[in-house]
């Protein structure tokens, strides 16, 4: 496995559409692999493919505290079956968008059709932090942030300090040391 380097806001790569995955094979299992190293070296719960600069439709999650163990979950071409009327509001960030946390509304529970590892074809329930973790993954495969679920002055605001934050590191970067 490897650790992959994680695509940081405003970059115009992370409003790219992704495309299907034809199969889960071995190519697409060492993806998934590498991106819960990724996702786990962050740390955090969950990772898309396009964060890591693959436009394909992969995420993987792991919505388990600190304290349990890990429970990760690798999924290529979900699809949102169902979607409950039943919203919750969880305090998001992403490690797209470092350091950046905004609460999001989402519905509170999903069903959910996606290839596992094996290429079997899988269908799940999920609620609570779960759900909440794959739709905000699969947004990412459709280019969407959670900022861009909030309101245009938080989201104004988070991208302003993100571009600053990218600034000022190029700029110390290219000063010899």
């Amino acid at each position: 496995m490897a650790k992959l380097d994680v695509i940081i806001a405003p970059d115009p790569r992370l409003k790219r559409a992704c495309k299907p995955v034809v199969r889960v094979d071995a190519r697409v299992r060492r993806i998934m692999d590498d991106m819960l190293e990724t996702m786990y070296a962050a740390p955090g719960i969950g990772l898309a493919a396009p964060q890591v600069g693959v436009f394909e439709r992969v995420i993987v999650v792991d919505p388990a505290r600190a304290d349990e163990p890990p429970r990760p979950w690798q999924l290529a071409n979900p699809v949102i079956l169902w979607a409950s009327d039943e919203m919750s509001i969880y305090n998001e960030g992403c490690l797209s968008l470092p350091n950046h946390w905004a609460d999001v509304e989402r519905p509170a529970r999903v069903r959910v059709r996606y290839l596992d590892r094996d290429n079997e074809i899988r269908i799940t329930e999920a609620d609570g932090l779960l759900a909440t973790c794959i739709q905000h993954e699969m947004d990412h495969l459709d280019g969407v942030l959670f900022v861009d679920r909030i309101s245009a002055l938080k989201r104004g605001i988070i991208l302003r300090r993100l571009a600053k934050t990218r600034k000022t590191a190029a700029e110390k970067a290219a000063v010899p040391h």
